[in-house]
């Protein structure tokens, strides 16, 4: 039996191309809806572009015919936009149609009551509430019911032989034939370990073009004056200064050292190894709890609140240099063009060749936005994403549907992607016992 999908507001604002991913099924879009989409459709943000793209996808599919009858989706799906619908019985006295999410409820209500097998596909918990409580199939858009734990760490245990290990300290390089049998991923870091000995150990990287694991970039003398704490930094600082890694996420809670080794990172890159023309970094300007408003100002003062906490690393990292007679300050390179710190709202439409791009608390993007990113990226251009999935500040992603963690399940198979997780707080011990108990 075929499916009818009635879709909220929130679903084209997250994603404008929805309608075309429910297969060779029914999909309702209520009146009222179109209305929502239509007092979006001037902002110059995210939620604006989407609203205009839908409109433009729908007006081109009404060239087919009405779309009150039915149109023809690519897929094989049929686009019905309906008018609200009425409800009959006792549920009506249960819901005022003067709000918004009940017409939208009162649709998928009266379709179902014509028979039609209907789920209701909406962001909004409440509104999956109400349709529960009605006896409506309600789901959330997009969402994978899997935890955090389950996502792709980038790291895992190898148990080898004495001889194998040897072989790797004596030969720098142990081949790996069975990587593809043991699931092993591109560029997955490596702890090798003596089996039945668990002090005898090694770490390196799965090289998928030579089918094999090789060393860890030495850090001898530091990066930017910064020297890995543990284990999973050496790894982070491997693949945010390996050439050949072209797409690097990290993914770890408060205080693990994410953006500071990214930034410490492209410096080298930038500054002192001359690599990159320029160190881009960048964070999505979204607020925690409720917005300041309009800041008074030029652009360069309105966006300071936003950019604070790179600042805030820059400092430390140059306050570090400058101990060890290095870079005067970033003020210098930003001057000189080298160092570029700005907000994710104008990067759509940008070509971005030949830098190394930073983006902070990737957390808060969707899968769409994290799509938009990636794409701007030129010849020659590095690009890092970092953030904590656990702080999600944007009210239609969770901790697994964001665009942060879309990313690393998507491209973990690409021989120019880098991954790992950070789970060590470095930060202070008041900060590390904080993120554990609070």
């Amino acid at each position: 039996m075929k499916k009818t999908f009635v879709v909220d507001t929130n679903v084209l604002l997250f994603d404008p191309l929805a309608i075309q991913k429910f297969g060779q099924n029914e999909v309702y879009i209520p009146l009222i809806v179109v209305e929502e989409l239509d007092r979006f459709k001037k902002d110059q943000n995210e939620n604006g572009r989407n609203a205009r793209m839908f409109s433009r996808i729908v007006d081109e599919y009404r060239r087919q015919g009405s779309v009150t009858k039915g149109i023809t989706l690519e897929n094989g799906g049929t686009l019905v936009i309906t008018l609200d619908q009425k409800v009959e019985g006792h549920i009506n006295d249960m819901i005022d149609l003067e709000i918004n999410d009940n017409r939208i409820l009162a649709t998928a209500i009266s379709l179902k009551e014509k028979g039609k097998n209907v789920f209701l596909v909406t962001k909004d918990i409440n509104l999956r509430l109400k349709a529960d409580i009605v006896g409506v199939a309600a789901e959330d858009y997009g969402k994978k019911d899997v935890s955090l734990d389950e996502l792709y760490s980038g790291q895992r245990v190898l148990e080898v032989s004495g001889e194998e290990l040897t072989q790797y300290e004596k030969e720098r390089f142990l081949d790996l034939d069975q990587a593809e049998e043991l699931g092993i991923m591109p560029n997955e870091y490596m702890i090798i370990q003596e089996k039945g000995n668990n002090r005898r150990r090694g770490v390196g990287r799965y090289n998928h073009m030579k089918k094999g694991i090789v060393p860890l970039i030495p850090i001898r003398e530091g990066v930017w004056g910064i020297y890995p704490k543990n284990l999973e930094q050496q790894f982070a600082l491997d693949a945010l200064l390996n050439d050949e890694i072209k797409l690097v996420t990290l993914v770890g809670k408060a205080g693990t050292g994410k953006t500071l080794l990214a930034i410490a990172a492209g410096l080298e890159m930038t500054i002192s190894k001359e690599k990159y023309s320029r160190l881009l970094v960048s964070r999505p300007v979204q607020p925690m709890g409720r917005d300041l408003g309009y800041l008074p100002g030029d652009i360069n003062e309105k966006l300071a609140p936003w950019m604070q906490p790179i600042f805030d690393n820059m400092d430390f990292l140059f306050g570090q240099q400058r101990g060890q007679g290095g870079a005067s300050s970033y003020e210098d390179l930003i001057n000189h063009g080298l160092l570029h710190v700005e907000p994710l709202t104008y990067i759509r439409g940008r070509s971005i060749p030949g830098q190394y791009l930073i983006v902070d608390e990737a957390q808060n993007l969707s899968p769409h936005e994290v799509k938009t990113i990636i794409t701007r990226a030129g010849e020659g251009t590095k690009i890092v994403l970092t953030g904590d999935c656990h702080q999600i500040d944007n009210p239609y992603l969770d901790e697994i549907n964001n665009g942060l963690a879309y990313c690393v399940d998507r491209l973990k198979t690409e021989d120019i992607i880098g991954h790992t997780i950070l789970k060590i707080g470095e930060r202070s011990a008041l900060s590390e016992a904080a993120s554990k108990l609070l």
